[in-house]
């Protein structure tokens, strides 16, 4: 099971959802600190190693709102480009999805489809 320590607490993924953003950046800067002080990385060597600034990894590891670049830069410089593999891997389709889509690859999201009970307006305005 995947899972963030925040604040000496650990926010599993069923929980992930009931978290704030706010709350999900200070527990992913956690992480990136604790494992930039596992790899016995100074701030200003990182930074120095991924062309961040010392503040940008200051940053980062607490909680502030950081880029996507940022985040990337900071995991290949700690060797852990492979935990956003998930992020980056192309959908694999079952069988039956693939036999339903008739191998068609999604565009576009056509949105809320209407049904004609739908048609009914609560101010009764028709045209």
């Amino acid at each position: 099971m995947c899972f963030f320590v925040l604040n000496m607490s650990i926010i599993t993924l069923m929980d992930i959802q009931k978290t704030s953003d706010r709350g999900i950046l200070e527990a992913l800067g956690s992480r990136l600190r604790g494992v930039r002080l596992d790899a016995n990385l100074t701030r200003e060597a990182l930074a120095s190693q991924t062309g961040l600034s010392v503040d940008t990894v200051r940053n980062a590891e607490t909680g502030r709102n950081i880029s996507v670049e940022t985040l990337v830069r900071m995991l290949r410089g700690l060797g852990h480009l492979d935990d956003l593999a998930s992020l980056v891997e192309d959908a694999v389709l079952s069988p039956v999805q693939l036999a339903r889509t008739q191998g068609r690859i999604r565009q576009r999201a056509s949105g809320r489809r209407r049904n004609d009970d739908d048609d009914d307006d609560d101010d009764g305005w028709q045209w």
